[in-house]
């Protein structure tokens, strides 16, 4: 069963932080999200423009009307606003007890502003002691326990012990606003220090950062966890959304970070990638197939100087091919993808190589227009594209040789002329890699942003119209 997250906090327009933000953390780690909202903001990613605060007798009536009809696993606490609006959800607490509560203290802005007056710093500042862990940034750790703000990761632990001594709660110590490479996170309680090591991902899209972290938090341990082991598990997802805020292009400021960044390869879309781009080349996919060389290579009728000529320019093709494969190995992702696409380099080495070197000698061959034309444009998404364009560049040739190979397999007998080549086109291993290359992609395309993906689709098409230039050069270089 999901664990049952309720939010009480702000709203964010723009979905990036706020109950938006606390909702999509809430699901990226399986739990069911509610929210009550204490404040309407008018916010972007470049600032706030205006809040609105309903009558707090209508925020009573939200918690109400949530703990009246849900059995309630954990709440995490985001923006309050005033001292009126703490003393409604501390009475509710009090009533209501929930058996997890997390809360963010939202006093200070990014900028270093004061969020809240004295009266509503003191309500929160005691309405620490209804919480199981606390959240504050630097900032707000400072305010609470009336002293600087820490620029040292010892002296942010010292004020964290303090508060933690003080409310008689746990702090979940934040290390992302100090300097240096390292961006080291604590669970401060009681019994000691839990320090998770971390490494700073140097990005502006940081929106919404603490909202989503305090969420995360109080989904894992509600299901389970325990407060250093949840801290592990969420600091990871953060980092990864943190890595990913990028492909999201959600705003002109400081964007939001990418909360279903683990989710989004597992998604099975309708249609695709690979299929979707398949379907959209069947005219250049028809013209391969109708093509004099391709036709005369089937039926053993094609010239001995055509096949040659066609040899040399597919070996000069597949040593650059090698080269795009072992820069997306380079790019991959994970060690799995690393290993399949060097693997795959290696081959077009060590296999296709040498079955062209025994029909055709290599010396002294150049490259013809055709020949160029697609190497050079496997470059240039190898050397400006991403790692997903370079994918979706490289796919066509997997996937082409796949099908044809397919289709010509059992239509030959072992005296055809070129039977040893119609038999390297049907090799169920080279199938099988052609499989897990559009996996690859297909995953890849699920992660990507729409101008991302689209730029996928123009580097696909582009190799596929480059594959039947290919083909048909060998007959038509004399025109």
């Amino acid at each position: 069963m999901s664990v049952r997250v309720l939010s009480i906090a702000g709203t964010d327009p723009t979905g990036g932080a706020g109950v938006q933000a606390d909702l999509k953390s809430i699901a990226a780690f399986g739990g069911y999200g509610m929210a009550v909202v204490t404040a309407l903001v008018a916010q972007n990613t470049r600032g706030v423009r205006a809040v609105h605060v309903p009558p707090t007798e209508f925020l009573e009536s939200q918690l109400r009307a949530v703990s009246d009809d849900v059995e309630i696993d954990a709440v995490k606490i985001g923006m309050l606003g005033s001292a009126p609006i703490v003393a409604v959800v501390d009475a509710w607490l009090a009533q209501v007890r929930p058996p997890l509560v997390v809360l963010d203290p939202v006093m200070v802005a990014t900028s270093g502003d004061r969020l809240l007056d004295t009266d509503a710093e003191d309500a929160v500042r005691s309405l620490c002691r209804r919480a199981d862990l606390v959240t504050p940034n630097l900032a707000e750790l400072a305010v609470l326990v009336g002293e600087p703000r820490a620029t040292t990761w010892d002296a942010s632990v010292a004020q964290a012990r303090s508060l933690a001594a003080s409310a008689q709660t746990r702090v979940l110590l934040k290390g992302g606003h100090l300097s240096g490479a390292e961006s080291p996170d604590a669970i401060v309680d009681a019994t000691g220090v839990h320090e998770v090591a971390g490494v700073r991902v140097a990005t502006r899209h940081t929106h919404g950062t603490g909202c989503s972290l305090s969420s995360a938090m109080a989904t894992l341990a509600a299901s389970g966890l325990t407060w250093p082991d949840a801290l592990t598990r969420a600091k990871r997802w953060l980092t990864g959304a943190l890595e990913n805020a990028e492909h999201l292009h959600v705003g002109r400021g400081n964007g939001p970070i990418d909360h279903l960044h683990e989710l989004r390869p597992h998604i099975d879309l309708d249609v695709s990638f690979s299929a979707e781009r398949w379907r959209a080349t069947a005219d250049v996919r028809t013209a391969v197939d109708a093509c004099g060389f391709v036709r005369g290579l089937a039926s053993g009728s094609l010239d001995r100087d055509a096949f040659a000529w066609y040899l040399g320019q597919d070996l000069l093709y597949l040593r650059e091919y090698s080269r795009v494969l072992a820069r997306v190995a380079a790019l991959a992702p994970t060690v799995d993808e690393q290993r399949f696409w060097a693997t795959a380099s290696v081959s077009c080495l060590d296999e296709e190589a040498a079955l062209h070197q025994a029909h055709v000698d290599p010396r002294g061959l150049s490259p013809a227009a055709s020949t160029l034309a697609y190497t050079d444009h496997l470059h240039t998404a190898s050397t400006t594209g991403s790692y997903a364009v370079l994918v979706a560049a490289i796919l066509p040739c997997f996937a082409l040789y796949t099908d044809i190979g397919a289709r010509w397999r059992g239509t030959f007998d072992a005296d055809h002329a070129y039977a040893d080549w119609l038999t390297a086109y049907g090799d169920e291993e080279f199938a099988a890699s052609s499989a897990r290359a559009s996996t690859l992609v297909d995953a890849a395309a699920r992660c990507a942003a729409p101008a991302e993906r689209a730029a996928m689709a123009t580097a696909y098409d582009r190799s596929m119209a480059l594959e039947r230039d290919f083909f048909e050069a060998p007959l038509s270089r004399g025109r």
